[in-house]
């Protein structure tokens, strides 16, 4: 049963993964440790497609968990559920991990309530264990599970924030948007466009970041851009494709939609 479950989560394809400074090096070295990781960096940058990437290269299953303000810590770890024989206890991703030794990703995990987040705490220390208080039962982590976490700190609130009791247990990689010449080869590589529309595409995006603060909670993302790139791809006419994927997601803002697209008509004049 372990073994189904483990190639289940296995990543079968070399997801593409352009690294931007030493993060692959610097993960391997926490892996091996199986130090707890926290990734920190602005939406679509490639935090995901990183984790994603590095479960791919040490060979081991990956149990992504996209966070929610909804998520109780039953979600996490698991629950007794009716059958037609009774009840049954079906284990939660973060168990799952632990007992097949998977490497368990929290995507997003402020978004999660506080009370639900301190299950993770017995697991990110020497303990390496994991309670089921509704089952009696105490899981000690496989020698292979790892915790990885994810969070945007530009996107928090005070409100919003991990406890530094929890921020204390990680090691931390920073994540960021590639330089313009390698975002430009990325955008290229994922959508198949050639690299002078890809760099168009950049140079949008990078007008759109400088706005950050000043009318944008957020800058066009990496994903963004693959997302226009496929488009454009796809036969759609790029000036149309920015406005879907670029503009027209990231604000409801009259002046700032006009501002986005008259950087838009710089590049591509529909």
């Amino acid at each position: 049963m372990t073994d189904i479950s483990n190639e289940q989560y296995k990543i079968s394809q070399e997801p593409y993964y352009r690294a931007v400074g030493r993060e692959v090096e610097l993960y391997d070295a926490a892996y091996a440790r199986r130090m707890p990781m926290m990734l920190k960096g602005p939406t679509g940058c490639g935090k995901s497609r990183f984790v994603e990437y590095m479960a791919w290269k040490l060979g081991r299953p990956l149990i992504t968990v996209a966070c929610n303000e909804d998520m109780t810590a039953s979600d996490l770890v698991g629950r007794f559920l009716l059958d037609k024989d009774g009840t049954k206890w079906q284990d939660g991703p973060l168990t799952t991990a632990a007992r097949i030794g998977a490497i368990c990703y929290l995507d997003e995990v402020v978004e999660a309530r506080q009370d639900t987040t301190v299950v993770i705490h017995p697991l990110t220390d020497h303990r390496r264990t994991l309670p089921l208080d509704k089952k009696g039962e105490l899981v000690h982590a496989h020698p292979d599970f790892q915790l990885v976490i994810s969070y945007n700190p530009g996107y928090q609130s005070l409100m919003k924030d991990l406890k530094e009791s929890t921020k204390q247990r990680f090691g931390a990689l920073n994540f960021d948007y590639p330089e313009a010449e390698l975002e430009s080869e990325i955008v290229a590589r994922e959508t198949g466009v050639d690299s002078e529309i890809a760099s168009k595409l950049v140079q949008i995006a990078h007008r759109a970041r400088n706005l950050k603060g000043h009318g944008l909670d957020e800058g066009i993302s990496t994903r963004l851009l693959v997302y226009a790139g496929e488009l454009i791809n796809e036969g759609v006419d790029p000036a149309y494709a920015c406005q879907m994927t670029m503009v027209t997601p990231l604000t409801d803002d009259p002046d700032m939609r006009e501002t986005l697209e008259a950087a838009v008509e710089t590049f591509f004049v529909s």
